[in-house]
């Protein structure tokens, strides 16, 4: 293993200089619903298990948004390794009209139904009418996240990955104002409670994917958007959904899984879905860096391939997998000995704490192989073998 992980201080300084963004890009983004998560739970109980009935579906979305971002990424990737900057251009355009007709349409079935939604996943049918208000809402948020991810994947793909971060920072500055304005209704304005909370989500994704559209259509970089090239270019559409529907099939799998999970944990009443959801909250925090290290790994590898330089590509997807797992063992042991003093950053009810305790528990025992996973599901794709990464799970 040790051998394995000798390489030059230039290797690891270029995987460091990628990661360190994307897990600063990751940490905001992910702080957008811990945001709200903190701000409903001050709700009471009834809205914070509303709420986290509501994010099942919603995941759908998440689900599809990772999967466009990640197929386009991926042939951006080995685009930039063989300076073919026309064919990035292309793919930004088609990834864009692809994404955004997606996630309308599922964004608009979440406001048409979003009673009878929560009903298929819940049998406390007052659950669902407080969280409907909120899912009504917070469908159309990824609509424009769409569009800030791919371009933020571009980026990251042509090596710029600060730009994420900074535009994301942007966007959780003011989702974190608009949250405490509209959910409890400051400076005059009315208190919305959890509908307030997604109409700050909407408002601020609004101005990421404003930000973005005037970068991409006035940037002279291999990025430019032009309004002419969204469309369906049939061949390259082919090539983003061979990587992306993988991916996005991959996550809506975990999204099927959750409304099992959720369905299940439902009859147990309010308190065992506030620990649920305050537990997913932990998970997800404890995973950005690991997260970050296999969006880095997917970036690294596919402009090696487009380079033509296949042994470096190896090397990086080997080292990648090693110090991922190196990481989860690390964080297994810290989630769980911290999980009663994380789980009372979300709430302070003892019925709460001790559910989401032992859920954290469980989950801790978990994180290797979750973390090897997730790393060969990132070499997989970026070597063009999405299909593969489908298989593993």
């Amino acid at each position: 293993m040790l051998q394995a992980l000798k390489r030059d201080k230039a290797f690891y300084g270029y995987l460091l200089r990628l990661t360190g963004p994307i897990a600063l890009q990751n940490l905001i983004t992910f702080s957008l619903g811990l945001i709200d998560t903190l701000m409903v739970s001050q709700l009471g109980n009834n809205e914070m298990a509303a709420v986290t009935a509501a994010n099942v579906p919603v995941f759908l979305l998440i689900s599809i948004v990772f999967g466009v971002q990640s197929g386009v990424g991926i042939l951006i990737s080995q685009y930039w390794g063989k300076k073919d900057l026309t064919s990035i251009s292309r793919a930004i355009g088609v990834a864009a009209g692809l994404g955004v007709a997606l996630a309308l349409v599922i964004a608009l079935a979440l406001f048409l139904w979003p009673v009878q939604i929560m009903d298929l996943m819940s049998n406390k049918h007052h659950l669902s009418l407080l969280g409907a208000p909120y899912l009504r809402v917070i469908g159309f948020s990824y609509v424009f996240n769409m569009l800030s991810s791919i371009y933020v994947s571009a980026q990251r793909s042509v090596e710029n990955s600060s730009f994420g971060m900074k535009l994301f920072g942007v966007s959780t500055l003011l989702n974190t104002g608009m949250n405490y304005l509209l959910i409890f209704g400051k400076l005059g304005l009315p208190a919305l409670g959890v509908r307030g909370a997604a109409i700050a989500t909407v408002a601020s994704q609004v101005v990421s994917a404003v930000l973005c559209i005037i970068k991409l259509t006035r940037s002279d970089g291999p990025y430019r958007l032009e309004i002419k090239r969204i469309g369906f270019d049939l061949p390259l559409l082919k090539k983003i959904t061979s990587q992306g529907v993988p991916s996005g099939v991959q996550n809506s799998i975990i999204a099927i899984a959750n409304v099992v999970v959720q369905s299940n944990i439902n009859p147990f009443g309010s308190d065992a879905m506030a620990g649920c959801g305050s537990y997913s909250k932990v998970e997800g925090f404890v995973f950005l860096p690991i997260t970050a290290f296999a969006m880095a790994l997917t970036t690294f590898i596919g402009q090696n391939l487009g380079a033509g330089q296949f042994d470096r590509a190896k090397q990086g997807a080997r080292i990648g997998i090693l110090c991922s797992m190196a990481m989860a063992e690390l964080i297994g042991v810290a989630l769980f000995f911290l999980a009663p003093y994380a789980m009372r950053l979300f709430n302070d009810d003892p019925a709460v704490v001790a559910i989401g305790v032992l859920l954290t528990y469980a989950g801790s025992i978990g994180t290797l192989s979750v973390a090897a996973v997730l790393m060969y599901q990132a070499a997989w794709s970026a070597l063009s073998l999405a299909v593969c990464a489908l298989k593993q799970h």
